[in-house]
C-alpha cells in the first residue's frame, strides 16, 4: 500500500510484527478497523485472524496465557472506555505474570457536528467520553498513547511492541478516535524487525564467580523460584546446577513447572519448612520467597535476590535484605553459571550433603501422603485425593493449568510434573484467568491435552459463559475439574489467620459461602455445549474424569464438578 487509513496501517503493522491473533470485543469506536480486516479478507489476507470473545477479561486471559507458552505478543481489541473497564483484573495479572500484550482500545469521537468522517452520531459518543480513559489501565501498563496523526501509526504499533517484549515484559496500551482511524496517510517504510526487545541481561562475571564459590562453600543451600520454568530450557539446567552442588529447589506459588517434581532435591512448595539453618539461599525469578512474618532466613545466611526487575520496582511497599540484588535474565545466568563450573574435583561443590538434602525433602513429603493415603482409605473426595486420580488419569504431556487458589499447593503435592511447559499457572491475584488462559494455552499447543483445575469460586470469576462460547466456537476443547467447597476458603483462612476463635470464627460467620448450589457443568453447556458431570462419590470420580478426558479428546469441552467437603454452613440474611 501506498496510501491506507490508520486503521489499515494499524492492523497491518500488528501483522507485519508477527502477530498472529486479535482477541477482540468491538464496538462503537471500531468500523474503520472493522473494514481494513474485511479488506484484508477481500485481499486473501487471514492474519491476524479475529477471535471474537464475548467478554473482554476472557480476551486478555487468552492472550495472556498464548504469550506466555509461547512468548509471543498478541494483540486485544476492546471497546472505549467501558471495555477498557471491563478487562478488569485481567490487567493486573497480565502486568504481575510479566507478559507481553498489545491492547487496543477506540477513544469517543472529539467531532460533534460532521466536521470530519467518524464524528459523534449517537448519544454513547457523549456517554463514553472520559477526562482520562488511560488511567483506568495506566498503572498496570508499561507504555501507553494515544494514535494522533495516521503518518506514523506503524511506528507506534512497533514501538509498543517492542516494550512489550523487552525485560520485564508486560502489556501496553494504545488508543485512537474514530476520526484518526479513518484518516489517510502515505505509508512510512517501517522494517518491524529492527524493532527487537533489549538484549537478555547477563549478571556480571565478577558476581557468577563469587556466586559460584558460595554454592562451593554452602552446608545447605536452597534456590526458591516461582517462574524459572518459563523458558523450558532452563529446566534442565537448574536440574545439572541442583545435582551438581545438592541444592535443594523449592517451587513457590509456581506460575511455571521449574523442577521436575519427583527429583529428590525437590523441596516442595513451602520455603519456611526449610529456611531454618540454610546457609544460602537465592531466590530467583521469584516475587516474595518467604514471608517475613512467617519466617525469615537466618542471619548468618548469605541471600542473592535474581531476576530481570530484581527490585519489584512496581510494587510501592517491598522489602527483602539481601547481600545480593542482580538484575539478570535466569536463562542466561544458568548458562554463565554452568560454564563457569571448574573440572569435577573431590573439594568442589562438597560442602553440600545431597543424602541429606535427599532425607529432609523426603521428609517434607511424609505428611502429605499419608493424608492421601488416609483419604484414599476412607474413600473421602478431597483436593488431594482429586489430583491424585487425575494424576493417573492423564499422561505427562498433558498440560495442567492450575488456579485452585487455596487448594493449589494441595493440587500440585498429588499432582506431580516432570516435563517442562507441562504447569502453568497465574502470578496475579486476579481470580478467574483460568477460563480464557486454558484457551490460550489451547491456541497455542492444540496438539495438547490441557486440564484446569480451578475452585467454585473461581469458576464464577472466570466469565464461564464467555469462556465456553470460545472454546466452542474455535475448536479449543479443555478439560476443567471444579474442586467445589462452596465458596471461597482463602478469604475464610485469611479470616481465621487474624481472628481465630473470634466472633466470626466461632459462629460460622464468614459470608464466603455458595452454597454448592450452581450447576457448573449445565453452565458450560449452554453457553458451549459442553460435556458435564458433578460427581459427589469417590467411587465415581475416576471414571467421570476419564470420560471428560475422552470428550475433551474428541473436540468437546467438558467440565466435572467434584463436590467437596462445604466450608461454611452460614445461613443467609434475612432481606
Amino acid at each position: 500500500m501506498t496510501g491506507a487509513t490508520a486503521a489499515q496501517m494499524l492492523v497491518s503493522a500488528l501483522r507485519d510484527a508477527g502477530v498472529k491473533y486479535i482477541f477482540a470485543n468491538f464496538g462503537s469506536d471500531h468500523p474503520a478497523i472493522i473494514e481494513a480486516l474485511a479488506d484484508d479478507r477481500e485481499r486473501g489476507i487471514d492474519w491476524p485472524a479475529v477471535i471474537i470473545c464475548p467478554h473482554e477479561s476472557t480476551a486478555l486471559s487468552a492472550a495472556h496465557a498464548y504469550a506466555a507458552a509461547t512468548g509471543e505478543a498478541q494483540a486485544v481489541f476492546v471497546h472505549t472506555d467501558v471495555g477498557t473497564a471491563n478487562l478488569g483484573g485481567a490487567v493486573h495479572n497480565a502486568q504481575r505474570s510479566r507478559v507481553p500484550v498489545f491492547i487496543f482500545a477506540g477513544l469517543t469521537p472529539y467531532t460533534l457536528e460532521g466536521e470530519l468522517p467518524g464524528t459523534r452520531n449517537t448519544h454513547i459518543n457523549h456517554l463514553q467520553d472520559a477526562a482520562d480513559q488511560h488511567a483506568i489501565v495506566r498503572q498496570y501498563v508499561k507504555w501507553n498513547y494515544d494514535i494522533r496523526t495516521a503518518v506514523n501509526v506503524p511506528q507506534l504499533v512497533n514501538r509498543g511492541l517492542q516494550l512489550a517484549r523487552s525485560a520485564p515484559q508486560g502489556p501496553v496500551y494504545l488508543t485512537g478516535a474514530r476520526e484518526v482511524l479513518v484518516e489517510s496517510a502515505p505509508v512510512p517504510d517501517v522494517d518491524a524487525t529492527r524493532f527487537a526487545p533489549i538484549a537478555l541481561l547477563p549478571a556480571p562475571s565478577n558476581l557468577v564467580e563469587e556466586l559460584l564459590d558460595d554454592l562451593s562453600a554452602a552446608t545447605r543451600p536452597i534456590l526458591i523460584t516461582s517462574y524459572l520454568g518459563r523458558d523450558p530450557a532452563s529446566v534442565l539446567k537448574l536440574v545439572a546446577l541442583a545435582e551438581r552442588f545438592g541444592l535443594s529447589v523449592v517451587e513457590v506459588n509456581a506460575e511455571h513447572l521449574s523442577f521436575p517434581h519427583g527429583h529428590r532435591l525437590h523441596a516442595g512448595d513451602d520455603p519456611h519448612l526449610v529456611l531454618e539453618g540454610a546457609d544460602l539461599i537465592i531466590a530467583v525469578d521469584t516475587d516474595a520467597p518467604y514471608i517475613h512474618s512467617i519466617r525469615r532466613p537466618d542471619p548468618a545466611a548469605k541471600v542473592w535476590i535474581l531476576n530481570e526487575d530484581p527490585l519489584e520496582e512496581d510494587i510501592p511497599l517491598w522489602t527483602y535484605p539481601a547481600d545480593r540484588v542482580v538484575r539478570v535474565n535466569s536463562g542466561v545466568l544458568l548458562d554463565q553459571l554452568l560454564t563457569g563450573l571448574p573440572a569435577p574435583v573431590p573439594s568442589f561443590g562438597a560442602g553440600a550433603d545431597a543424602s541429606e538434602s535427599e532425607r529432609r525433602n523426603g521428609a517434607i513429603r511424609e505428611p502429605w501422603h499419608s493424608a492421601l493415603e488416609a483419604d484414599l482409605t476412607a474413600g473421602r473426595l478431597t483436593a488431594a485425593s482429586v489430583a491424585h486420580v487425575i494424576s493417573t488419569v492423564i499422561d505427562e504431556q498433558t498440560i495442567v493449568v492450575n488456579e485452585a487458589i487455596s487448594e493449589a499447593p494441595t493440587v500440585w503435592k498429588h499432582l506431580p510434573r516432570s516435563e517442562p511447559g507441562t504447569v502453568y499457572g497465574n502470578r496475579g491475584s486476579s481470580l478467574g484467568w483460568s477460563g480464557g488462559g486454558a484457551l490460550g494455552i489451547k491456541l497455542a499447543h492444540p496438539e495438547r491435552m490441557i486440564v484446569s483445575i480451578v475452585g467454585d469460586g473461581t469458576f464464577f470469576f472466570s466469565v464461564p459463559s464467555s469462556t465456553y462460547w470460545v472454546a466452542d466456537r474455535y475448536g479449543l476443547p479443555v478439560l476443567t475439574v471444579v474442586l467445589d467447597n462452596g465458596g471461597w476458603n482463602a478469604t475464610k483462612r485469611n479470616l481465621i489467620r487474624q481472628h481465630a476463635g473470634a466472633a466470626a470464627d466461632s459462629t460460622d460467620h464468614y459470608w464466603v459461602n455458595l452454597q454448592q448450589s450452581a450447576d457448573f457443568p449445565g453452565i458450560a453447556s449452554a453457553a458451549g455445549g459442553a460435556w458435564g458431570t458433578t460427581v459427589t462419590e469417590f467411587g465415581a470420580l475416576e471414571a467421570a474424569l476419564k470420560e471428560g478426558y475422552a470428550q475433551v479428546a474428541s473436540g468437546r469441552p467438558a467440565v466435572v464438578a467434584v463436590r467437596l467437603a462445604p466450608i461454611s454452613h452460614q445461613r443467609e440474611d434475612s432481606l
